[in-house]
């Protein structure tokens, strides 16, 4: 009869070895490579539990007749990055002055290398963003996933939509040439005439009583600093309730009755 003895304790346990070291590991670089990758993400994980929240958010059930129309926001979401990337490239070499700001444009797109193509993609790209998120909220109205309980969600939505306005406003004044500073005056004194809070906006936004020097870098601090945080604030509470709340079918989509449903039903 063999003798029994008892399991050590956990602590005096041998740690097993790792796969590199008992011939069942990687062995080619690239399969090394792809393991240190995977142990990295394991150790962030371990210690933050992220993945918990992005299965969360990335396996979640879908109606059914989901189609492209339902990609309008994810697309409204990779403009506003491109927005921010390229913006962040043409910050490195803008100059916010109202005697250099234009030259320091003419620099970035006739010397710099691929800076009349970032000034493109971000020019271009402006418009891009207000017609997805124009036609993004035509999707959302016309197919009702504006009711209950997804109204919070909407009006975050048009805040959305008036703050992706209100960036490419600010923008058109930057590169200070005739067009932009003319145009920018027209429509601030168009903001002007809004009842109420008109005249208090028309101050504010030419940062004084009259069109100066100090526009300029409000406008500047405006679409750099203030409208940037917003968007990606109320683009993350934007995001949340859809993960939480779903997506609503199509209207003209009915659920499949269950067969014992149909009999209580008869």
């Amino acid at each position: 009869m063999a003798k029994l003895t008892p399991p050590l304790p956990r602590p005096l346990r041998p740690k097993p070895k790792p796969p590199s070291e008992d011939g069942n590991g990687p062995t080619t670089p690239k399969e090394k490579v792809a393991e240190a990758g995977i142990g990295l993400v394991d150790w962030v994980d371990e210690r933050t539990a992220l993945s918990g929240g992005a299965r969360w958010l990335m396996f979640r059930k879908i109606p059914k007749g989901t189609n492209w129309f339902y990609t309008l926001g994810s697309a409204t979401l990779i403009a506003f990055l491109s927005q921010t990337v390229t913006g962040v490239f043409l910050a490195m070499y803008y100059d916010p002055s109202p005697t250099r700001a234009y030259d320091s444009v003419r620099h970035l797109t006739n010397d710099v290398f691929l800076g009349e193509l970032v000034r493109g993609m971000h020019k271009w790209g402006s418009t891009v963003m207000v017609i997805l998120v124009f036609l993004h909220m035509a999707r959302t109205f016309f197919w009702g996933a504006y009711k209950y309980p997804r109204e919070l969600n909407w009006v975050i939505g048009v805040v959305l939509l008036i703050l992706t306005l209100f960036m490419s406003f600010t923008g058109y004044l930057l590169p200070f040439d005739q067009r932009s500073y003319w145009a920018t005056i027209v429509g601030v004194a168009i903001n002007g005439t809004g009842p109420l809070i008109g005249p208090y906006l028309n101050d504010f936004l030419r940062a004084g009583p009259e069109f100066g020097a100090t526009t300029l870098a409000r406008f500047y601090a405006l679409h750099m600093l203030v409208l940037p945080g917003a968007l990606i604030a109320m683009i993350g509470a934007h995001l949340y309730l859809v993960a939480r709340q779903g997506t609503t079918a199509p209207p003209w989509m009915k659920a499949d009755a269950k067969p014992e449903l149909r009999q209580e039903a008869t």
